[in-house]
């Protein structure tokens, strides 16, 4: 009748010795070293008789045992220097085995408690994220996107400089139309263009200064009311102005500056 072998496996050579430390409860930092090192060697020797594969690191771990033991079974003579005096005892073969034994524990229990952790979250099912789209604002869309204050004011410029060159002698007086007033012409005027007009086209040779300046803050409150939008189609290009369909009419708003 044959015999039945159990044979646990390891890791690697560090785990072994482990194992052998806590099963003979043995203290980690008086390890019986030539104890540990028969246990370890018959091990290695099941492993050769059931024709298993022996790693190198297992073997090196072994020439390290057997290295520390003989370390320890050797006379240690007191060490006497050059005046006389005995020196400081060599240190313990054993400490650098003990400090690789406690580092490798401290990753054992950590990578235990990960898998703990693993086994824990496996038995939690989530539902899958439902679609909230249609609970989602609106995105209003930037009437001014790619247009910038500076594009306003250059073109605004350019309108003044040109009516200035008609070197024409304005006297001043009150407005004889209003912001909002002009704000209904404008709408009007682009109606009546196909909804599309240059933003030079929307004052003629013959404005003044105070036209000017009216129509300007006048399509200032329409793109603030989302009646028009303004872009350019490349840059330094003529800002065009187009009307759109969303935005309360005009009569219904309140300017807020009355001018």
């Amino acid at each position: 009748m044959g015999i039945a072998y159990k044979l646990e496996v390891f890791e690697g050579p560090l785990d072994l010795l482990l194992h052998l430390i806590e099963k003979n409860e043995i203290d980690i930092y008086n390890i019986p070293i030539s104890e540990i090192t028969d246990q370890y060697m018959q091990y290695l020797q099941t492993m050769q008789e059931l024709e298993l594969e022996v790693t190198s690191e297992f073997l090196v771990m072994a020439a390290t045992l057997l290295s520390i033991k003989s370390r320890m079974l050797l006379p240690k003579p007191p060490v006497v220097d050059a005046e006389g005096f005995a020196e400081e005892e060599e240190a313990d073969p054993r400490m650098e085995l003990v400090q690789k034994l406690l580092e490798y524990r401290k990753y054992k229990d950590i990578a235990e408690h990960l898998r703990e952790k693993e086994i824990d979250r496996s038995l939690i099912y989530m539902r899958e994220a439902d679609d909230l789209a249609e609970y989602a604002g609106k995105v209003l869309v930037n009437p001014l996107e790619g247009i910038h204050l500076s594009d306003l004011a250059m073109a605004f410029q350019r309108v003044l400089q040109r009516s200035a060159r008609r070197h024409r002698v304005a006297r001043i007086h009150r407005d004889t139309i209003s912001v909002k007033e002009r704000m209904v012409q404008l709408v009007d005027l682009l109606a009546e263009n196909g909804g599309q007009m240059l933003f030079s086209r929307l004052v003629d040779d013959a404005a003044d200064r105070e036209m000017i300046i009216v129509t300007f803050l006048a399509l200032l409150e329409l793109v603030k009311m989302r009646r028009v939008t303004c872009y350019q189609y490349g840059l330094f290009d003529e800002i065009v102005i187009r009307m759109r369909e969303e935005g309360p009419a005009v009569d219904d708003v309140v300017v807020e500056t009355d001018y």
